[in-house]
């Protein structure tokens, strides 16, 4: 299924302490300390997205960008894949902390693309 360019990315997200972030009109949601991956997509501009991703200064758009911009959260990696975004998730062990994170568009019935990881895994690419 790959057609050879990138077009899914996976954050692999650390946060320090456990946090409460509110996510603009979606709610606010309590995160525990840990590791959590994060996987999206970008048809275009697709390292402009990843940069915007990694910028500590941005308006707050999307569901990541609130937990991003948590004190104690960092990206810790940053995976390229060109696989579908919604396989790569599926493929991604782990649990779906806050339902519809990340998912207002998916089609698959992800549930969430955003997942708590367990202590020793890391993301699926």
């Amino acid at each position: 299924m790959s057609s050879g360019a990138f077009c899914t990315y996976q954050l692999l997200i650390e946060v320090a302490a456990p946090v409460t972030v509110s996510v603009g009109r979606f709610g606010c949601f309590e995160f525990p300390a840990g590791r959590y991956c994060y996987t999206g997509s970008a048809r275009r501009a697709f390292e402009a997205r990843i940069r915007r991703h990694l910028a500590a200064e941005k308006r707050l758009r999307w569901h990541i960008d609130y937990l991003l911009a948590a004190p104690g959260v960092r990206i810790v990696e940053v995976r390229r894949l060109t696989t579908p975004e919604c396989e790569v998730n599926r493929q991604t062990p782990g649990d779906c902390p806050v339902p519809g994170f990340g998912a207002s568009d998916c089609r698959a019935d992800c549930g969430s693309h955003l997942k708590r990881l367990p202590v020793a895994a890391r993301c699926a690419g």
